[in-house]
Protein backbone atom coordinates (compact mmCIF):
# COMPACT_ATOMS: atom_id res chain seq x y z
CA UNK A 1 0.00 0.00 0.00
CA UNK A 2 2.72 2.79 0.67
CA UNK A 3 3.92 2.00 -2.82
CA UNK A 4 0.52 2.04 -4.22
CA UNK A 5 0.12 5.45 -2.57
CA UNK A 6 3.78 6.87 -3.44
CA UNK A 7 3.01 6.25 -7.15
CA UNK A 8 -0.60 7.95 -7.03
CA UNK A 9 0.72 11.03 -5.34
CA UNK A 10 3.36 11.00 -8.44
CA UNK A 11 0.82 10.57 -11.05
CA UNK A 12 -1.19 13.37 -9.40
CA UNK A 13 1.52 15.90 -9.55
CA UNK A 14 2.17 14.99 -13.40
CA UNK A 15 -1.46 15.56 -14.21
CA UNK A 16 -0.85 18.83 -12.08
CA UNK A 17 2.28 19.59 -14.19
CA UNK A 18 0.69 18.90 -17.37
CA UNK A 19 -1.45 21.10 -16.72
CA UNK A 20 1.12 24.00 -15.62
CA UNK A 21 3.18 23.88 -19.08
CA UNK A 22 -0.55 23.79 -20.89
CA UNK A 23 -1.84 26.96 -19.18
CA UNK A 24 1.64 28.75 -18.98
CA UNK A 25 2.59 28.24 -15.84
CA UNK A 26 5.59 29.75 -14.11
CA UNK A 27 8.13 27.08 -13.99
CA UNK A 28 9.00 26.86 -10.34
CA UNK A 29 5.69 24.89 -10.04
CA UNK A 30 7.27 22.13 -11.90
CA UNK A 31 10.06 21.84 -9.02
CA UNK A 32 7.61 22.26 -6.30
CA UNK A 33 5.34 19.45 -7.52
CA UNK A 34 8.04 16.87 -7.92
CA UNK A 35 10.04 17.83 -4.71
CA UNK A 36 6.96 17.69 -2.54
CA UNK A 37 4.54 15.35 -4.97
CA UNK A 38 1.59 15.82 -2.25
CA UNK A 39 2.02 18.86 -0.68
CA UNK A 40 2.71 20.41 -3.82
CA UNK A 41 -0.45 19.01 -5.84
CA UNK A 42 -2.56 20.64 -2.74
CA UNK A 43 -0.78 23.38 -2.59
CA UNK A 44 -1.27 24.03 -6.84
CA UNK A 45 -4.46 22.26 -7.06
CA UNK A 46 -5.52 25.84 -4.31
CA UNK A 47 -3.16 28.18 -5.69
CA UNK A 48 -4.06 27.70 -9.93
CA UNK A 49 -6.76 25.18 -10.31
CA UNK A 50 -9.64 26.35 -7.87
CA UNK A 51 -9.33 30.12 -8.68
CA UNK A 52 -9.42 28.67 -12.67
CA UNK A 53 -12.55 27.10 -12.21
CA UNK A 54 -14.11 30.38 -10.49
CA UNK A 55 -14.27 31.51 -14.18
CA UNK A 56 -17.19 29.70 -14.79
CA UNK A 57 -20.43 28.73 -13.18
CA UNK A 58 -20.10 25.24 -13.24
CA UNK A 59 -16.45 25.62 -11.59
CA UNK A 60 -17.83 28.41 -8.78
CA UNK A 61 -20.22 25.81 -7.72
CA UNK A 62 -17.31 23.36 -6.99
CA UNK A 63 -15.23 25.85 -5.15
CA UNK A 64 -18.46 26.64 -3.26
CA UNK A 65 -19.38 23.55 -2.29
CA UNK A 66 -15.56 22.14 -1.50
CA UNK A 67 -15.42 25.73 0.83
CA UNK A 68 -18.36 24.62 2.67
CA UNK A 69 -17.36 20.99 3.14
CA UNK A 70 -14.12 22.10 4.28
CA UNK A 71 -15.35 24.87 6.50
CA UNK A 72 -19.02 24.93 7.24
CA UNK A 73 -19.43 27.96 8.86
CA UNK A 74 -17.48 30.22 6.58
CA UNK A 75 -19.94 31.52 4.89
CA UNK A 76 -22.02 32.52 7.74
CA UNK A 77 -18.92 34.43 9.20
CA UNK A 78 -17.93 36.28 6.13
CA UNK A 79 -21.76 37.41 6.01
CA UNK A 80 -21.93 38.68 9.66
CA UNK A 81 -18.52 40.47 9.36
CA UNK A 82 -19.44 41.89 6.07
CA UNK A 83 -23.12 43.01 7.43
CA UNK A 84 -21.59 44.30 10.64
CA UNK A 85 -18.85 46.75 7.90
CA UNK A 86 -22.35 48.25 5.90
CA UNK A 87 -25.54 47.14 7.18
CA UNK A 88 -27.38 46.92 3.77
CA UNK A 89 -30.39 45.24 2.40
CA UNK A 90 -28.19 43.21 0.42
CA UNK A 91 -25.60 42.24 2.91
CA UNK A 92 -28.70 41.53 5.25
CA UNK A 93 -29.89 38.58 2.66
CA UNK A 94 -26.92 37.20 2.53
CA UNK A 95 -26.67 36.62 5.70
CA UNK A 96 -30.20 35.31 5.67
CA UNK A 97 -28.98 33.11 2.75
CA UNK A 98 -25.84 31.52 5.12
CA UNK A 99 -28.07 31.11 7.82
CA UNK A 100 -30.34 28.82 5.87
CA UNK A 101 -27.53 27.01 3.76
CA UNK A 102 -26.35 26.38 7.55
CA UNK A 103 -30.01 24.66 8.45
CA UNK A 104 -30.64 27.84 10.89
CA UNK A 105 -34.34 28.00 9.25
CA UNK A 106 -35.68 30.05 12.24
CA UNK A 107 -33.11 32.36 12.45
CA UNK A 108 -33.07 32.84 8.04
CA UNK A 109 -36.88 33.75 8.66
CA UNK A 110 -36.27 36.28 10.46
CA UNK A 111 -33.55 37.54 9.03
CA UNK A 112 -35.47 37.65 5.82
CA UNK A 113 -38.12 39.68 7.97
CA UNK A 114 -35.51 42.11 8.80
CA UNK A 115 -35.07 42.43 5.01
CA UNK A 116 -38.50 42.99 4.22
CA UNK A 117 -38.73 46.79 5.73
CA UNK A 118 -39.20 50.51 4.28
CA UNK A 119 -38.71 50.22 0.35
CA UNK A 120 -37.60 46.50 0.20
CA UNK A 121 -41.00 45.66 2.07
CA UNK A 122 -42.52 44.09 -1.05
CA UNK A 123 -39.50 43.03 -2.89
CA UNK A 124 -40.61 39.56 -4.27
CA UNK A 125 -36.81 37.74 -4.51
CA UNK A 126 -36.90 38.49 -0.40
CA UNK A 127 -40.41 36.69 -0.78
CA UNK A 128 -39.30 33.87 -2.29
CA UNK A 129 -35.99 33.17 -0.05
CA UNK A 130 -38.85 33.58 2.55
CA UNK A 131 -41.51 31.28 1.50
CA UNK A 132 -38.38 29.02 1.49
CA UNK A 133 -37.09 29.08 4.19
CA UNK A 134 -40.20 28.71 6.09
CA UNK A 135 -41.09 26.29 4.02
CA UNK A 136 -37.43 24.06 5.16
CA UNK A 137 -38.84 25.17 8.38
CA UNK A 138 -41.98 22.85 8.53
CA UNK A 139 -44.59 26.24 7.77
CA UNK A 140 -45.68 24.77 4.07
CA UNK A 141 -49.30 26.39 5.01
CA UNK A 142 -46.97 30.08 5.57
CA UNK A 143 -45.27 29.43 2.75
CA UNK A 144 -47.71 28.91 0.32
CA UNK A 145 -49.85 31.77 1.72
CA UNK A 146 -46.72 34.78 1.43
CA UNK A 147 -46.44 33.14 -2.14
CA UNK A 148 -49.67 33.46 -2.75
CA UNK A 149 -49.86 37.15 -1.62
CA UNK A 150 -46.98 37.74 -3.76
CA UNK A 151 -48.90 36.52 -6.93
CA UNK A 152 -51.21 39.30 -6.18
CA UNK A 153 -48.98 41.78 -5.44
CA UNK A 154 -47.02 40.89 -8.35
CA UNK A 155 -49.02 39.42 -10.83
CA UNK A 156 -46.22 39.40 -13.81
CA UNK A 157 -43.79 37.93 -11.75
CA UNK A 158 -41.74 35.24 -13.43
CA UNK A 159 -39.21 32.70 -11.04
CA UNK A 160 -38.72 29.31 -11.25
CA UNK A 161 -37.70 28.63 -7.88
CA UNK A 162 -40.58 30.37 -6.35
CA UNK A 163 -42.81 28.36 -8.92
CA UNK A 164 -41.26 25.04 -7.83
CA UNK A 165 -41.47 26.17 -3.70
CA UNK A 166 -44.81 26.60 -4.24
CA UNK A 167 -45.52 23.76 -6.01
CA UNK A 168 -43.59 22.06 -2.48
CA UNK A 169 -45.49 24.24 -0.50
CA UNK A 170 -49.50 23.03 -1.83
CA UNK A 171 -48.14 19.22 -1.51
CA UNK A 172 -46.95 19.83 1.92
CA UNK A 173 -50.03 20.86 2.90
CA UNK A 174 -52.00 18.66 1.56
CA UNK A 175 -53.04 19.71 -1.70
CA UNK A 176 -52.73 17.00 -3.87
CA UNK A 177 -54.74 17.95 -6.52
CA UNK A 178 -52.92 22.09 -7.19
CA UNK A 179 -49.86 20.49 -6.36
CA UNK A 180 -50.21 17.91 -9.46
CA UNK A 181 -50.84 20.77 -11.48
CA UNK A 182 -48.40 22.72 -10.75
CA UNK A 183 -45.88 20.32 -10.41
CA UNK A 184 -46.58 19.47 -14.51
CA UNK A 185 -46.26 22.69 -15.26
CA UNK A 186 -42.69 22.89 -13.40
CA UNK A 187 -41.78 19.74 -15.81
CA UNK A 188 -42.52 20.74 -18.24
CA UNK A 189 -40.11 24.34 -18.62
CA UNK A 190 -37.64 24.41 -16.08
CA UNK A 191 -34.15 24.12 -16.94
CA UNK A 192 -32.92 21.85 -13.90
CA UNK A 193 -33.94 18.69 -13.32
CA UNK A 194 -34.81 19.08 -9.27
CA UNK A 195 -38.58 19.57 -9.74
CA UNK A 196 -38.75 15.65 -10.83
CA UNK A 197 -36.57 14.85 -8.60
CA UNK A 198 -38.40 16.36 -5.99
CA UNK A 199 -41.85 15.12 -7.27
CA UNK A 200 -40.52 11.58 -7.95
CA UNK A 201 -40.22 11.70 -3.85
CA UNK A 202 -43.59 13.69 -3.40
CA UNK A 203 -45.45 10.73 -5.50
CA UNK A 204 -43.45 7.98 -3.24
CA UNK A 205 -44.66 9.62 -0.12
CA UNK A 206 -47.87 9.47 -1.14
CA UNK A 207 -47.71 5.96 -2.06
CA UNK A 208 -48.04 6.87 -5.80
CA UNK A 209 -45.12 4.35 -7.19
CA UNK A 210 -46.14 3.22 -10.87
CA UNK A 211 -46.85 7.22 -11.05
CA UNK A 212 -43.10 7.42 -9.88
CA UNK A 213 -41.42 4.99 -11.75
CA UNK A 214 -42.81 6.04 -15.36
CA UNK A 215 -41.47 9.46 -13.85
CA UNK A 216 -38.18 8.42 -13.36
CA UNK A 217 -37.62 6.36 -16.83
CA UNK A 218 -38.88 9.62 -18.62
CA UNK A 219 -36.59 11.93 -16.77
CA UNK A 220 -33.73 9.54 -16.79
CA UNK A 221 -34.52 9.43 -21.07
CA UNK A 222 -34.68 13.18 -20.97
CA UNK A 223 -31.40 13.37 -19.17
CA UNK A 224 -29.28 11.79 -22.07
CA UNK A 225 -30.15 14.53 -24.34
CA UNK A 226 -29.11 17.36 -21.71
CA UNK A 227 -25.80 18.70 -22.82
CA UNK A 228 -22.88 17.65 -20.65
CA UNK A 229 -22.67 20.89 -18.57
CA UNK A 230 -26.16 20.57 -17.76
CA UNK A 231 -26.06 17.19 -16.03
CA UNK A 232 -22.96 18.53 -14.27
CA UNK A 233 -24.96 21.64 -12.90
CA UNK A 234 -27.76 18.87 -11.78
CA UNK A 235 -25.32 15.91 -10.79
CA UNK A 236 -27.09 15.80 -7.27
CA UNK A 237 -30.36 15.42 -8.31
CA UNK A 238 -29.72 13.03 -11.60
CA UNK A 239 -27.85 10.90 -8.53
CA UNK A 240 -31.12 11.43 -6.75
CA UNK A 241 -33.36 10.28 -9.49
CA UNK A 242 -31.14 7.06 -10.48
CA UNK A 243 -31.26 5.94 -7.32
CA UNK A 244 -34.73 5.68 -6.94
CA UNK A 245 -35.30 2.00 -8.70
CA UNK A 246 -33.44 0.93 -6.64
CA UNK A 247 -35.31 2.36 -3.38
CA UNK A 248 -38.58 0.67 -5.09
CA UNK A 249 -36.67 -2.76 -5.55
CA UNK A 250 -35.37 -2.70 -1.83
CA UNK A 251 -38.80 -1.83 -0.80
CA UNK A 252 -40.48 -4.66 -2.49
Amino acid sequence: MPIFGLGLHIIVAILCAVHALRTGQERYWLLVLFIFPLLGSVIYALAVVLPQLSDSRGGRRVVRDIRQSLDPGRELREAQAEFEHSATIANRVRVADALHGTGRFSEAIAAYDEALRGVHSDDPDIQVKLARALLDDGRAVEARERLEALIGQHPDYKSPEGHLIYARALAASGDRTRAREEFDVLIGYFAGIEPRARYVGILRDWGEDAAADALVEESLRHIKHMPAGSRRLNEEWIRQLKRAPKRIGAAT
